[in-house]
């Protein structure tokens, strides 16, 4: 259960202003105003297709975060595909801080215990991605229950900013016992990133979680430290499109999560 910056360099042979007679500074206002209006145009509809986004997840998904249409679907891979995600998005700046979950899918793949997390939006769900005093990267996934009482899972994670020696590949689909217990996820050469897509991966491992019921704390009902759980309990998330408001990511139970940024 967290710029793209357009250089653009004009060059204009000195001959051919002073053939036309028109001083330099009157045709590089008309040249920066066309890029500049691309620009726009372009983020422009970026932006559209996030409202878009956020507007059918609000339509179909209003009663629970399950809830998949074409069109979400269809918009998710736009942004995707669009070329316009913050680069390196598992290292960017922009990743941390606290995310909202909006959509998710797939969820057969997810253990049961997460499913009834996320099958009803009575409860809010957030996913922080943030750097604790110890310089480790940390990605908690809480449930809101209310003002004073959440489920907060932490996992201990690493990117190429925050390297973390102990989290080693995955050998494991999760199955214990042909049962889905803790979540079934891929491995082997179907699990490998996105060579054309660096830093867009945060892997983790879950390593400890617990209740605070207003004030009464109980530990999650998973032993996550434990030897035979360990491999399990490792997973990923490849970020496919991430802006200063909206996160796509896709894990390694296969599934999509839609999530939004919060102030």
């Amino acid at each position: 259960m967290k710029a793209l910056i357009s250089i653009i360099i004009i060059s204009l042979p000195l001959s051919s202003c002073l053939n036309n007679a028109i001083p330099l500074s009157f045709k590089l206002p008309n040249i920066f105003n066309t890029a500049t209006r691309t620009k726009v145009t372009n983020n422009a509809n970026v932006l559209n297709l996030e409202d878009q986004l956020l507007e059918a997840i609000e339509t179909n998904g209003k009663d629970n975060r399950l809830n998949n249409s074409q069109k979400i679907s269809l918009l998710v891979e736009q942004l995707e595909e669009s070329g316009k995600s913050i680069s390196q998005p598992a290292i960017a700046p922009e990743v941390y801080g606290k995310w909202r979950l909006l959509h998710t899918t797939n969820a057969d793949t997810s253990s049961p215990i997460q499913r009834k997390a996320v099958d009803s939006t009575k409860f809010n769900i957030y996913q922080d991605i943030l750097v604790n005093d110890d310089e480790k990267l940390i990605v908690s996934q809480v449930v809101k229950f209310g003002p004073k009482s959440e489920l907060k899972v932490d996992a201990l994670a690493s990117t190429s900013a925050y390297p973390l020696a102990e989290l080693t590949e995955r050998k494991g689909t999760g199955k214990i016992l042909g049962m889905n217990i803790l979540g079934v996820s891929v491995i082997g050469e179907e699990a490998e990133p996105d060579p054309d897509k660096p830093n867009s991966r945060i892997n983790f491992v879950f390593d400890e979680g617990k209740f605070d019921l207003q004030g009464l704390k109980l530990p999650y009902p998973v032993p996550f430290r434990s030897p035979l759980f360990r491999d399990a309990v490792k997973g990923w998330i490849d970020i496919t499109y991430l802006s200063n408001r909206i996160r796509i990511s896709r894990g390694n139970k296969g599934t999509t999560f839609v999530l939004l940024k919060e102030e």
